[in-house]
């Protein structure tokens, strides 16, 4: 008896193009052809590009470069501030749109979902490539925004896809083309494979998604870990990994926060305040999806825009500020030095858990971490002072009138706490490794 044919995937990968600037411009649409970005306070040092047009894109202008260096490229860039609340509109919209055609929509950020209408396109159009065509007219026609759409076997393949060719296109890349449209491709434009990683592959000899298709599985995995091993499968068109249903989720990977401030930070004084409000922030963050951390991870950028991380694992998993705090003040003392300034501080919890990790046992009582249920309890109550009353109702002092944290806080003439934060923050929860960005 013949085995079944298994059913031939089909997963569309839909991208707004240049959605930021695209909203904006849906309320000016007399600069539509003109250069434009949006950006954050032009006025403050974390104003960075967020988004640019098509116009802008042709100075060479990029996403996250701060505002002084796009300026320099394009003297008569337009700049338009951001508003979150109508990106978070349009982002329901156009998803919406989406589930008309499958229950399985997994966003991937806020301006890009994957499909999976396996089974489903066949009720919508005479092919797979063709329903792309038909989510992309209607999402110009009722948004006036536009998408390009990738269309292909795997989620992998759909994101490149829709990457290929923008604005406003669709293309497919199926099991007989993909040969000849994604192994020609460098190396860097395989998803998830970033600077480092493409230079690490160059040094290996690996140039283009054929290279790294065509090289011993078990030598790249001897080579990059795990990263080896699915760069593999990813490059031969052999990603499995299905798409979800419209929310649901995977588990959180890590919980973090960074701040570009004002101006540098300089000295101890400055560095351990930025620390203990970035620390205070994601352990409030952990205790609401009621997770531990088991390891701590800074990220510092200077004056001149280099960067580092580090991390350490942490003797015991924590939800608490002040644990995350010491591990984070301890990274940053063994690994900086306090002279330089800081334009940027980040802290970040991973290696999460939803219980805590049990303590492993020193020969010496002395030295096995204790719990601290006084500690608990005060930052438990912290938290109850902010539901009620706001995140920024109570903090500490080290954040009070300065350019560290919070710049105000009051109580308002009705009884109720008020504050003013310009502090600049990226808060950011990140998801598995095809979840949400």
């Amino acid at each position: 008896m013949q085995a079944k044919r298994e059913k031939q995937r089909w997963i569309l990968h839909c991208d707004c193009n240049s959605f930021f600037a695209s909203v904006e411009l849906l309320d000016h649409p007399e600069l539509k052809h003109l250069p434009v970005a949006v950006c954050g306070d032009p006025d403050g040092r974390h104003g960075i590009i967020l988004a640019k047009n098509e116009p802008a894109k042709k100075y060479g202008i990029q996403t996250a470069e701060v505002i002084w260096q796009a300026k320099q490229k394009c003297p008569d860039l337009v700049l338009l501030p951001s508003h979150r609340e109508k990106y978070q509109h349009y982002y329901t919209v156009i998803n919406e749109i989406y589930q008309q055609y499958t229950a399985r929509v997994e966003p991937f950020s806020v301006d890009e979902s994957w499909l999976d209408v396996t089974n489903t396109w066949h009720l919508y159009a005479e092919s797979p490539k063709a329903l792309g065509d038909r989510i992309r007219n209607r999402i110009r026609a009722e948004t006036g925004l536009t998408i390009s759409v990738g269309v292909s076997f795997n989620k992998v393949f759909a994101k490149m896809g829709s990457d290929y060719k923008k604005p406003d296109a669709t293309t497919l890349i199926s099991p007989e083309n993909y040969k000849d449209i994604v192994w020609p491709m460098p190396a860097g434009a395989m998803l998830f494979v970033g600077r480092r990683l493409a230079e690490k592959l160059a040094s290996m000899q690996l140039r283009t998604i054929g290279d790294i298709a065509a090289a011993d599985p078990l030598y790249l995995v001897q080579m990059l870990g795990k990263a080896g091993a699915d760069l593999s499968r990813n490059a031969r068109g052999e990603d499995l990994s299905p798409v979800h249903l419209w929310g649901e989720s995977e588990p959180i990977k890590s919980v973090g926060n960074s701040t570009t401030y004002k101006r540098d930070l300089k000295g101890p004084a400055d560095l351990r305040a930025g620390i203990a409000a970035l620390s205070d922030e994601v352990a409030g963050r952990l205790r609401r999806h009621k997770l531990y951390a088991g390891t701590v991870q800074i990220t510092i950028k200077d004056s001149q825009l280099k960067s580092i991380q580090r991390q350490k694992q942490l003797p015991a998993s924590t939800h608490l500020a002040k644990e995350i705090e010491i591990a984070a003040w301890e990274l940053l003392r063994k690994n900086w030095d306090m002279s330089r300034p800081v334009r940027l501080l980040g802290v970040t919890a991973l290696g999460l858990t939803d219980t805590p990790l049990a303590v492993q046992q020193s020969f010496f009582a002395d030295e096995t971490p204790k719990p601290s249920p006084k500690r608990e309890a005060l930052e438990k109550s912290l938290d109850q002072i902010r539901g009620k009353y706001g995140k920024h109702a109570i903090a500490g002092a080290y954040v009070l009138n300065n350019e560290i944290g919070l710049a105000s806080l009051s109580i308002a003439a009705d009884g109720a706490n008020s504050v003013t934060n310009d502090d600049g923050s990226g808060r950011q929860v990140t998801k598995g490794p095809l979840g949400q960005k």
